[in-house]
């Protein structure tokens, strides 16, 4: 389990919930138009927005942002996202509870350099260290938290010549941040692999923590596929990435990519967390795919159910086609609605049958009286 951490009045990790945030896509400069996109995200639920700020006007233009949200009541903790600025980063860090660097393109340098001795690298790190060492002092002094972002395809010459552009310089570049962190005694920190390249994702993320634990670290992380597109490809792409590190218990975080409204990544993230079991936020039902021995609508009945009862969080419900099978592929379920014959219905609580055979037109508000009686 990761340590806790606070960013602003949300805590992350070390057995909080996993938390869903997303990043605003208007221009930071049109204070009206991100305020309103932040709000509906909020709405939503979203739980940390971030907004890029790509240079000092724009950071300093989050202060008049998170006054406007305050009047609208909304006190959602904010993330900076910077880049190359390290100027904008101390000035977002002021303001709002968090900002992001890429340690590829903040403070290493890049000048064409393509082989380091051991040497210049290590004093290519001390100049690292000299460099954040403002931006550490101001979250310090602002209680701001940071997320190490290291992204595939923006490594440093650095890490490059060292170890390629692999998940290993991944983790890598964000371990050496981290040690600079702790060396100036500042541990408020986040952690992300990001890549388009699902594999590349999973492999930077484990190896990291491998790396981190090995060291007596035990950091949150920030789970995301970069660049996941749109439209299904974008939801299976994050899906599968994400998925997979959460089932492995890694994962304090999550941000869904997609090249759509910002506002469409939250239901996905919560999907997501409900899919895997790690944040239940809706009933789940196991319902299975039919066959010739289904003698009932099952697709029309799944909808007219879900549509039932969709208030019952955290309620199994199995939707079963036969009898034959039914009854112990939804063992799980808190409650099930099997086929019995031609148009008729078998209610469930657990494994018990509580009233056989009815008309399939009567099963759907038999079967939420039967979970209102139980609850």
């Amino acid at each position: 389990m990761s340590r806790q951490i606070t960013i602003g009045n949300l805590t992350l990790g070390g057995g909080a919930p996993v938390r869903v945030q997303s990043m605003t896509n208007t221009d930071t400069m049109d204070t009206r138009a991100t305020v309103e996109q932040t709000l509906r995200l909020v709405e939503a639920g979203c739980e940390l927005v971030r907004i890029t700020a790509p240079d000092v006007k724009a950071a300093e233009n989050l202060y008049n942002i998170k006054n406007e949200l305050a009047r609208h009541n909304c006190f959602v903790p904010l993330v900076a996202d910077i880049h190359f600025n390290p100027l904008a980063a101390e000035t977002a860090a002021t303001i709002v509870e968090k900002v992001r660097v890429n340690p590829g393109n903040y403070s290493d340098r890049n000048t064409g350099k393509i082989n380091f001795t051991d040497q210049e690298y290590r004093d290519e790190l001390d100049k690292i260290g000299e460099k954040m060492s403002r931006l550490i002092d101001i979250c310090k002094k602002h209680g701001t938290a940071m997320r190490i972002g290291t992204n595939h395809g923006s490594l440093s010459e650095r890490i490059m010549s060292r170890y390629g552009n692999s998940a290993e310089g991944m983790a890598q570049s964000a371990i050496e941040f981290a040690e600079v962190c702790r060396r100036q005694g500042f541990d408020k920190l986040v952690f992300s692999m990001k890549a388009s390249n699902v594999k590349v994702m999973v492999q930077s993320t484990r190896l990291f923590v491998e790396k981190m634990k090995a060291l007596g670290m035990d950091y949150p992380i920030h789970l995301g596929v970069t660049e996941a597109g749109d439209a299904m490809q974008g939801r299976l792409k994050s899906a599968a990435g994400i998925g997979a590190l959460l089932i492995d218990g890694i994962g304090d975080t999550i941000r869904v990519s997609l090249t759509e409204d910002p506002v469409a990544e939250i239901p996905v993230a919560y999907d997501i967390l409900q899919a895997v079991g790690v944040r239940i936020t809706q009933p789940e039902y196991i319902a299975c795919p039919s066959c010739g021995r289904t003698q009932y609508n099952i697709q029309e009945a799944l909808q007219r159910i879900k549509a039932a009862t969709a208030r019952f969080t955290g309620v199994k419900i199995g939707v079963m086609g036969c009898i034959v099978n039914g009854p112990g592929e939804m063992a799980d379920a808190d409650f099930g609605y099997v086929g019995s014959g031609p148009g008729k219905i078998t209610l469930y609580k657990g494994k018990e049958i509580v009233k056989r055979n009815i008309d399939e037109h009567d099963a759907v508000e038999e079967l939420v009286k039967l979970i209102e009686s139980s609850l």
